[in-house]
């Protein structure tokens, strides 16, 4: 453990300071070349899956009201829309026809990647008594993350300088640290969804250990580890009209409050936690008799571990593959986007069997 001017004091159960003092990528440290080459031994077959929803999905915000479906819009060229653009208008030599536009995206509206300043934590870092806004390693909310309220539209971003009509972005624990570190390896399936159908079920130690049990899955240190559960396949059949409450009474969630699934997920060196479902732990979860975190397993991936959260993938077709070829692992390639900055990003995960 390695201690800085960020903190003084870490969460009991952390790995601040594990990878170092200013590590920003946590357990991705532990996708290492040799569980690449593992995952590429997955590869037999040569098939490929594409994970993501499309990226209108869900449909509307009745999931989520702070986020909404993208919105397409053309550039302008010549303050004219740039869509089916006839060049001959600007030269009549010209005989191209050009499109192009842009998007207004909600980064963390469909299928996705969690960053590490997506959820912090009120915590005493500085060991005097009285807890500060952090996150992940000790990087404090207004000098590391940014809004609006600190000026965030005139700072540097790592590397990259943030546009000046940017009103937040991360110095630190931006979404691009984890692009960089490319997020290729192996995976491994655990189908909940086999064992407790479209059903309301609470998953805690107990449940899954009994389905890993039952299906021989094994998961060991540096393992991206998906759950399906069939919610992001009753999204497809609503067809971009989500029905909310069938939603929110369907389908496995991991139980935040069991300590010891918490304690499995340090245990087994898990490097990535990801669900076809919302929020891949139960959203709110249960209730308790003093102040704690309103998303536990968050808490405990996101800011002790250093554990990305991927939600909305679209693992059905295939978690059915595997299951009829009496196969778990496989393959991974799942890179957010590189965009200095974002706390969140979209994904188009790539499975190989």
């Amino acid at each position: 453990m390695t201690s800085n001017k960020r903190w003084k004091r870490r969460p009991p159960g952390s790995t601040w300071g594990d990878f170092g003092s200013d590590d920003q990528c946590g357990r991705m440290n532990m996708l290492t070349p040799e569980k690449v080459r593992q995952g590429i031994a997955e590869a037999r077959e040569g098939l490929t899956f594409c994970l993501s929803l499309p990226l209108d999905y869900p449909g509307g915000n009745v999931l989520n009201p702070r986020r909404m479906p993208p919105t397409l819009r053309p550039t302008l060229r010549n303050g004219k829309p740039n869509l089916n653009y006839q060049l001959l208008c600007d030269n009549p030599d010209c005989t191209d026809v050009i499109s192009d536009d842009l998007v207004v995206l909600h980064l963390q509206y469909s299928t996705q990647w969690d960053g590490l300043a997506h959820v912090g934590q009120m915590f005493d870092a500085d060991d005097d008594g009285v807890p500060e806004a952090v996150y992940y390693n000790g990087y404090r909310a207004g000098i590391d993350v940014l809004g609006p309220d600190k000026g965030a539209d005139c700072g540097v971003f790592g590397s990259a300088r943030i546009p000046q009509s940017s009103t937040s972005g991360a110095k630190a624990l931006g979404i691009e640290n984890m692009a960089e570190r490319c997020v290729q390896g192996r995976a491994v399936m655990i189908d909940l969804h086999r064992h407790f159908g479209r059903q309301r079920a609470l998953v805690g130690y107990d449940a899954l250990m009994q389905v890993l049990q039952s299906d021989r899955v094994e998961v060991e240190s540096g393992d991206m580890v998906c759950l399906h559960t069939g919610f992001a396949a009753m999204l497809l059949e609503m067809n971009r009209t989500p029905d909310a409450h069938a939603l929110e009474n369907s389908c496995a969630v991991l139980d935040g409050r069991d300590p010891r699934l918490l304690q499995w997920i340090t245990d087994s060196g898990l490097v990535a936690l990801i669900a076809d479902n919302y929020a891949v732990e139960a959203h709110p979860a249960s209730t308790q008799p003093a102040r704690c975190a309103a998303l536990p397993l968050h808490e405990h991936c996101l800011f002790k571990l250093g554990v990305h959260l991927g939600e909305l993938w679209h693992l059905t077709p295939l978690a059915d593959w595997l299951h009829a070829h009496n196969r778990s692992r496989f393959l991974l390639t799942a890179p957010p986007l590189r965009l200095p900055g974002a706390i969140g990003s979209p994904a188009t995960p790539i499975a190989t069997v």
